[in-house]
């Protein structure tokens, strides 16, 4: 799978910009601020309906401008397809395929699929845990569009019933003062309390499928993990994968119901907390993945090579685990070799050079490895054109 042409009206810093591209590598090599990443997170922005840059979608769309289009022409075998996206914040995104169809932006997912490696990844190692939930939330996703539906699903059930305990918390402290009427047994709050049974199934049920997906995704990264490491720091392993649930002790090997189970009992344990705090404590959306370095958490203990090479790492098991799949997702690689030491910098090169398609951001020429020969393209100013070579 490729993507052979880009168009963008009112995206970042572009007004119009068209841009052809080819298999193989391209990469976009200009100084900074001239737009060689708006590009890439594009294609990204295509494939995750998210940027790697920013969480809404306000700062995408050009200063002044109401709205910004994103469309891509895809080309998978002897199939293409033209998929585009309408941003408009504040209001509901739109999305059409070949023109004539309007569809969901969701429906897009899957048509584009990529793997993006940023400066922002070092976040996956040194990060907070929301950091490695979204890794494995949007791979999830790459790997099963159908997801999106279910991480929405959770999503909406989860503000529900937080904005229930919300509710039920500002009662209770309310009641505890002196001189404030006590919260009546018969009072509304008691009555939405009573819809917590119904809430937890919900959320239980969502966050089981999703658990189940973690857990499977996880098991097929570890391996591939393991190996991109070796690849990229050699004697430098092993790494450790490891699921650590706020519902204590989950069965990574059970199915769907034994997680409904487990999830459903834990938030029926946690209920008295929760409307304590007013929040959910309990589910997926609490849960970290544990990255270990050795016998030792990557987070604080590995050196800043280390972590960028984990990250690296991680990325390419994506990557690989995605072609093994069949077709195999744009490889994007944002202003990366310049952080990589001479080492780190060809070995990566060298893993990545025989991609379908592979798209990478330079400040200058030097920073982009020779084994790496294919289509330049000079950014600066808001223009894109082609450099012979």
């Amino acid at each position: 799978m490729h993507v052979s042409h880009l168009s963008l009206a009112d995206f970042r810093s572009y007004a119009r910009v068209e841009v052809p591209l080819d298999p193989g590598v391209t990469a976009f090599v200009g100084p900074n601020g001239q737009g060689k990443t708006n590009l890439v997170e594009a294609v990204g922005y295509l494939a995750t309906l998210g940027s790697h840059r920013v969480s809404s979608d306000a700062p995408l769309v050009r200063m002044g401008a109401d709205r910004a289009i994103v469309r891509a022409a895809v080309v998978q075998g002897e199939r293409q397809q033209l998929v585009e996206l309408e941003l408009n914040p504040g209001k509901a995104n739109r999305a059409r395929i070949n023109r004539s169809s309007q569809v969901r932006p969701r429906d897009v997912l899957g048509i584009v699929r990529t793997v993006l490696f940023a400066p922002e990844d070092l976040a996956l190692v040194k990060g907070d845990p929301g950091e490695r939930r979204r890794f494995l939330d949007e791979l999830i996703t790459t790997r099963s569009p159908r997801m999106a539906g279910v991480r929405s699903d959770y999503d909406r059930v989860l503000k529900q019933r937080n904005t229930l305990l919300k509710t039920a918390a500002l009662a209770r402290r309310h009641g505890g003062r002196r001189g404030a009427p006590p919260a009546r047994a018969d009072s509304s709050v008691g009555a939405d309390l009573s819809t917590l049974d119904v809430w937890d199934q919900h959320l239980a049920r969502a966050g089981a499928e999703l658990l189940a997906q973690r857990f499977d995704l996880i098991a097929a990264l570890r391996p591939l993990a393991d190996k991109a490491y070796e690849q990229l720091a050699p004697g430098g392993g092993p790494l450790g994968l490891e699921y650590r649930g706020s519902a204590g002790e989950v069965p990574a090997a059970g199915n769907r119901e034994e997680l409904y189970g487990v999830l459903l009992a834990a938030l029926g344990e946690a209920r008295r907390n929760e409307i304590e705090r007013g929040v959910t404590l309990v589910g997926p959306h609490r849960d970290d993945l544990l990255l270990k370095l050795g016998q030792l958490p990557a987070k604080g203990y590995a050196s800043h090579g280390e972590s960028w090479s984990y990250a690296l790492a991680l990325r390419l098991a994506s990557y690989e685990l995605l072609r093994a799949e069949g077709n195999e997702p744009v490889l994007i690689l944002d202003d990366v070799f310049a952080e990589l030491d001479t080492r780190r910098r060809e070995r990566l090169a060298e893993l990545v050079a025989p991609g379908e398609q592979v798209l990478v951001t330079a400040a200058v020429d030097d920073d982009v490895p020779g084994v790496l020969a294919g289509a330049r393209y000079a950014v600066s100013g808001g223009t894109v054109e082609r450099v012979e070579r």
